[in-house]
């Protein structure tokens, strides 16, 4: 189970590369992988090939990338919006630094990071 870079610890590699890797290493198929950060209480999973699937409770969108309050449509590149109803006394709406696409059923993958965007990870809190 893949849950995200390396947050600048070592050399930023794609996911498709790092899967590679693991797949070699390990001697398997396909990676599993985990969308998710210390601010949502839900998850979303990859069974392989980083395409996620939400639970029905928590729902991506995204956003223009020039203009923070358009919504895309589906099958567009832009910043990704979570809504995880989880967060039930917290705050259930997260604009994050990711870029992605979300598809006509929900699914969604991530394609990058902002430029310029901090490095984010729950290990970065031991440094």
């Amino acid at each position: 189970m893949e849950t995200g870079g390396m947050k600048g610890r070592r050399k930023e590699i794609i996911r498709q590369e790092l899967h590679q890797i693991l797949q070699s290493g390990f001697g398997v198929p396909q990676i599993h992988s985990e969308y998710g950060m210390t601010e949502l209480l839900s998850q979303a999973y990859s069974k392989g090939h980083g395409v996620f699937e939400c639970p029905p409770w928590m729902k991506i969108v995204t956003r223009d990338t020039e203009d923070a309050l358009t919504i895309q449509q589906p099958n567009k590149t832009g910043g990704i919006n979570v809504i995880d109803l989880a967060n039930l006394n917290s705050c259930s709406f997260i604009a994050t630094q990711d870029l992605g696409k979300v598809y006509d059923n929900g699914h969604f993958e991530i394609i990058g990071r902002f430029d310029n965007s901090d490095i984010r990870g729950c290990n970065l809190m031991a440094l």
